[in-house]
């Protein structure tokens, strides 16, 4: 993944792919529905579609003179709802999840951190068998790549305020053990008593305990790298490319979305933006 420097700060950028796209035929159908004007359709599966529909052929559309028309004459974007892209996103940040949980018309699918945590959890729970605790935690949590953020000095930080916040619920909690790690790897614990390394490895290749980021969860930061399925109707792509494919939207969620777009097919971005309106 691209890495770049921002605020004195290496940051490494998403990477975005398009896992699937409906094409453009249904929209020109809802919209020649409305009228009642398939006749007029520069596409034959679509003048043809009420009296012989081939769905493959609707589906292939790459242009529609109507939906032209209609985005960019009439601005009657509700006929393009009924056109939708699915996006795989990785290596974004919390942060930039929060900003898009604000765009309501859109089916978002998160990596989940009650379900993904064991290894920072097992990561400091071996770290308590090791003479220098936070020097192993620290190695074992870097080569997690969890962060967005990538400088080495950054990180130093930001994993002594979790390793901390472990700490601190360690000290605290009787029952960390149970709340940590599985029934059926509790035994490793007291088996390499003093091995930080091999009780790692026994945690890792052990049973994970479901739901064990329930506990943990407040040392997640902003910082925390996410990955993500979005779904988006172009109408709702529309206003998310002009609000965050913008120099007023905060830096990371640019950076999604310029990814975002780049693997966007053209035939959409025509309808959506000004750029590409008559490419």
């Amino acid at each position: 993944m691209e890495k770049i420097t921002k605020y004195h700060i290496e940051y490494e950028k998403p990477k975005v792919t398009l896992l699937q796209q409906s094409g453009l035929g249904v929209a020109e159908i809802a919209a020649r529905t409305c009228y009642d004007s398939f006749e007029n359709s520069e596409n034959a599966c679509v003048k043809n579609a009420m009296t012989s529909m081939d769905t493959d052929a609707i589906n292939s559309i790459d242009d529609s003179e109507l939906l032209s028309n209609l985005a960019w004459v009439h601005h009657h974007h509700s006929i393009i709802e009924h056109a939708t892209l699915s996006f795989l996103i990785q290596g974004t940040s919390r942060g930039v999840l929060q900003e898009h949980a604000r765009h309501r018309l859109q089916a978002i699918s998160v990596r989940s951190t009650r379900y993904t945590m064991s290894s920072v959890i097992n990561a400091f729970t071996a770290s308590q068998e090791s003479e220098d605790g936070f020097a192993f935690f620290l190695d074992k949590v870097l080569a997690l790549n969890l962060f967005v953020i990538t400088d080495k000095e950054y990180l130093k930080i930001e994993i002594r305020s979790i390793y901390d916040k472990f700490m601190f619920q360690y000290t605290r909690n009787p029952d960390y053990l149970k709340d940590a790690v599985a029934k059926s790897s509790l035994p490793f614990v007291e088996e390499f008593k003093g091995d930080a390394q091999a009780l790692y490895n026994a945690l890792e290749c052990g049973k994970k305990k479901r739901n064990v980021g329930d506990g943990f969860k407040h040392i997640v930061s902003d910082n925390w790298k996410v990955d993500m399925v979005v779904t988006f109707n172009i109408r709702s792509l529309k206003n998310y490319f002009d609000l965050r494919d913008s120099g007023a939207a905060w830096f990371q969620i640019q950076w999604l979305a310029e990814e975002m777009k780049k693997v966007t097919p053209v035939k959409y971005l025509k309808l959506i933006d000004k750029e590409h309106k008559n490419s």
